[in-house]
C-alpha cells in the first residue's frame, strides 16, 4: 500500500497539502487575480489520491470560478463573487462594487501525525470602497483518507462577523429575481469533463431537480479526459446557524457545479456584530459511485 500520510508546506503564496506524494490540494491564500474576478482565497488544483484532476481554474465563461472557494454574490448591494451583478430591471450589468476577500494571517496551521492537516485562517471582506464589512475565521481540516477506497474529505467551518457598523443582506441572483442561480457560499467547479455527469443525492433523490432543493449530501460523479476513468465528488450540506436552510446550487450542464447555498432563494440579515456560521464537508473519490456507495459514504461522513 502507497504511503498516504498527509503533509502541508507553504510555497509563498499558497499552502501545499499532500498525501504521501501526490498534491491534492494547492490552497491560493494571496490570489494574483484582477478586481474584475473579486480576488479571494481559493482551492486549485484539487485531485483524488491517483493524482486525477478534480477542479477547475477560470473557465473562459466564468474567469471567477476557481476551483473551491468561499465566495458571496449579493452583500447589500457589493458582489464578492465576481464578475457582473445582477438585477430584476437590468440583467446582469457591471457595476463598481466588486470586493475583496483578504488573507490575514494563519492562526493555526498544523499536520496531525499524517493523518489529517488543519489550517486556521483569519480574512477580512472588503469592499470595492475598500470598507472591512465582515470578519472572517476560517477552518479547513483536510482528513480521511483511505488507500483502499480512493477518498479523501475536507472539512470546511467559517464564522462571517458583520463589523459593518448596519445590518448585512446576504442574498444571490435568486433572491434578487432571476431563478436557479442561488450563488453564495461554498462554491465547487468541475473539469470541464465533467459537464453532463451524474447526480445523485440523499433519500433516493437525483438528477437536475436537485437545484434549489434540500438534502443532506449530493454528490456529482464524471469522467476524465486524458486519462482513464472518472471521479466523484460528495458533498454534505452540514450546518448554518441562520434560520434560512440550506439549499443545493448544481448543474451537470453547461457545467458541472456545486454549492450548498446558504441563501439560495431568501437572504439572510445579519445584524450587526452578529457572526453566521457554516460547516460543510466535501469527499473527493477517484472513480465513479453507483447510489449504494454513495448512500454508505453519505452515513458514514455525515455531518
Amino acid at each position: 500500500m502507497p504511503d498516504t500520510k498527509l503533509g502541508v508546506r507553504d510555497e509563498d503564496k499558497s499552502l501545499i497539502v499532500t498525501a504521501g506524494d501526490v498534491e491534492i490540494a494547492h490552497y491560493v491564500y494571496l490570489p494574483d487575480a484582477p478586481d474584475a474576478e473579486s480576488p479571494k482565497p481559493y482551492l486549485h488544483p484539487l485531485r483524488s489520491l491517483t493524482g486525477a484532476p478534480m477542479s477547475v481554474y477560470r473557465p473562459w465563461d466564468h474567469r471567477w470560478h476557481k476551483g473551491l472557494q468561499m465566495t458571496w454574490s449579493h452583500v447589500s448591494g457589493q458582489n464578492f463573487w465576481g464578475g457582473p451583478t445582477f438585477s430584476v430591471d437590468k440583467g446582469y450589468h457591471w457595476l463598481d462594487n466588486l470586493g475583496h476577500i483578504n488573507h490575514v494571517d494563519f492562526a493555526d496551521v498544523s499536520r496531525g501525525d499524517g493523518e489529517q492537516v488543519a489550517i486556521e485562517e483569519n480574512l477580512h471582506w472588503v469592499t470595492a470602497a475598500g470598507e472591512h464589512w465582515i470578519t472572517e475565521q476560517r477552518r479547513q481540516v483536510f482528513h480521511g483518507v483511505d488507500a483502499a477506497r480512493g477518498i479523501w474529505a475536507l472539512d470546511f467551518t467559517t464564522r462571517l462577523r458583520n463589523v459593518r457598523g448596519a445590518a448585512l443582506d446576504l442574498g444571490s441572483p435568486t433572491t434578487h429575481g432571476r431563478p436557479a442561480a442561488g450563488y453564495a457560499g461554498f462554491f465547487w467547479r468541475g473539469p470541464r469533463s465533467w459537464t453532463e455527469g451524474t447526480i445523485i443525492a440523499a433519500d433516493g433523490q437525483g438528477g437536475e431537480e436537485m437545484m434549489g432543493a434540500r438534502a443532506a449530501w449530493l454528490a456529482l460523479a464524471g469522467r476524465h479526459d486524458e486519462i482513464d476513468g472518472g471521479g466523484t465528488v460528495l458533498a454534505v450540506a452540514g450546518r448554518s446557524s441562520a434560520s434560512v436552510p440550506i439549499k443545493w446550487f448544481v448543474r451537470r450542464e453547461p457545467f458541472a457545479v456545486i454549492s450548498p447555498s446558504p441563501a439560495f432563494d431568501e437572504e439572510i440579515t445579519l445584524a450587526d456584530g452578529d457572526t453566521l456560521e457554516l460547516a460543510h464537508r466535501y469527499v473527493f473519490i477517484d472513480h465513479v459511485c453507483e447510489r449504494a456507495e454513495l448512500d454508505d459514504l453519505g452515513a458514514e461522513f455525515a455531518l
